[in-house]
């Protein structure tokens, strides 16, 4: 698949979404969320974006704290829903913007923090999404990273990559905390702190708001069935099909 395929197919599979991610539980909630506000507390005259801001939920936590949030995304529908949320929240300093991650339309060091939240794993290069992060960002300036995190051992980010893949097709992959570490560092961010943590999944919400199809969700669950008394321990999978990834938080910072 192209780039500009794979961009056209992340933008179908998520823009009739809009509306059910805004109101999803996992993306509207959530320890990560609330790590980021403290983080972001003090910053009232930063410049921030959000990069693939999906519903808009990290975008609404930084308007209440910074002076500018541009939040940022493939889909225009993803984005019109931010747009009329934030309008209805009076949240008057946050702008939207469309494109993509590895081209970002903004001048050099013009930023001060960039964030992205549950997007990376969609991303074709993140390496040059990170050296545009790093462009961006003015000389001391952050970067705040969260996503799934695979767990790097092959049997279980094969399960992973798996699952997710068939879920949802405009999936990419999933990092280790190896792999994002890699990606910073080679990206010329300095990072600053590593949390990880884990996210339940309830399986039927999981699907219902990727709108999976049920040839596929019979797939997930008869491969979750098969898996291994390892994979099972790992993931916390239920009967149900409700299981438990890993997740990762990355902050570093630009220097200079």
């Amino acid at each position: 698949m192209t780039i500009r395929s794979h961009r056209h197919h992340v933008d179908s599979q998520f823009g009739q979404q809009a509306e059910a991610y805004l109101t999803s539980q996992v993306h509207a909630s959530g320890r990560d969320l609330e790590r980021l506000r403290s983080r972001l507390a003090g910053c009232t005259d930063a410049r921030l974006l959000d990069i693939g801001c999906g519903a808009g939920h990290a975008s609404f936590i930084a308007a209440e704290q910074v002076a500018q949030v541009t939040a940022y995304d493939l889909s225009q529908q993803m984005l019109e829903v931010v747009s009329q949320t934030a309008q209805a929240r009076g949240l008057d300093n946050l702008a939207t913007r469309q494109g993509v991650a590895e081209h970002l339309p903004f001048e050099d060091n013009s930023l001060d923090i960039v964030i992205s939240r549950y997007s990376a794993h969609h991303w074709q290069d993140p390496g040059m999404a990170m050296r545009e992060v790093r462009r961006v960002l003015t000389p001391g300036g952050r970067a705040i990273f969260m996503d799934i995190m695979s767990p790097g051992p092959a049997v279980t980010d094969i399960f992973l990559q798996t699952i997710e893949a068939l879920r949802d097709t405009s999936h990419v992959r999933n990092y280790s905390s190896a792999q994002w570490l890699e990606m910073f560092i080679q990206g010329g961010l300095a990072v600053q702190e590593v949390i990880t943590d884990r996210l339940m999944l309830e399986f039927s919400s999981w699907v219902t708001r990727m709108r999976t199809p049920t040839v596929m969700v019979e797939a997930i669950r008869a491969y979750q069935q098969s898996a291994s008394d390892e994979v099972k321990r790992y993931f916390a999978l239920q009967e149900d099909g409700s299981f438990s990834p890993g997740t990762i938080m990355i902050e570093a910072i630009k220097p200079g």
